[in-house]
């Protein structure tokens, strides 16, 4: 049994934009790659959580931090054969007031904790998809505000170069998904469905010398 980890925020939970609940199993990324990868002895494990940042405290939800929380969430596993980690959309949030660089800095940090278990070429990163143009009003989600949309814009540019520079597989979101018109933040189903082909192509190859998956 190969053990694959997705480590994430909202939009690796399987946040509802319209309601706040959970999109069933074969509707989230997660889940529609989990059913895929069945025939091939593959388990995808889904560890997101809503509001989690790379690096940030988050003053009324406590437990968000993700490099606080991964290496604990990495010691339930014996043995993890690779891991796909998207976070950085909550980072984005006026009250942390971070540029593209400091969550950048963040994510790095994540990685150096994947890289202590996993070789660089077993880590798929992604950045987040961008923030829709008025996410920070009163009826959608007014913790961000109008940098919040242009600092989502800059970490495609950001984590492309981070994941060069580590050797990493990298793809960005932001060219599959777009948020939804609900929220302006959160996938849709069409989205969910986009981001699952994208990052089955890079867990084939990943995976192609451990079980001879092909995309």
């Amino acid at each position: 049994m190969k053990r694959i980890l997705c480590f994430g925020d909202s939009n690796t939970w399987g946040y509802i934009p319209e309601n706040g609940e959970r999109y069933p199993r074969n509707i989230r990324w997660t889940g529609i790659i989990s059913e895929r990868m069945k025939c091939y002895n593959v388990e995808i494990l889904e560890e997101g959580l809503c509001g989690r940042t790379t690096v940030f405290e988050d003053l009324y939800r406590p437990g968000r931090n993700g490099a606080l929380a991964l290496p604990g969430i990495l010691s339930q596993y014996t043995e993890i054969d690779g891991a796909v980690i998207m976070l950085g959309t909550n980072d984005c949030k006026s009250c942390y007031k971070a540029s593209a660089q400091e969550i950048g800095a963040g994510i790095e940090k994540c990685l150096d904790i994947l890289l202590q278990r996993l070789p660089a070429d077993k880590i798929l990163l992604l950045s987040p998809i961008y923030l829709g143009e008025n996410v920070w009003k009163e009826e959608y989600d007014p913790e961000f505000d109008q940098h919040s949309v242009k600092v989502s814009k800059e970490l495609k540019r950001v984590y492309e170069h981070i994941a060069s520079g580590k050797h990493i597989r990298f793809i960005a979101a932001s060219d599959y998904a777009y948020p939804s018109n609900a929220d302006e933040e959160h996938f849709t189903p069409e989205g969910h469905a986009a981001i699952a082909n994208a990052v089955w192509e890079e867990l084939c190859k990943l995976l192609s010398d451990d079980i001879g998956l092909s995309a």
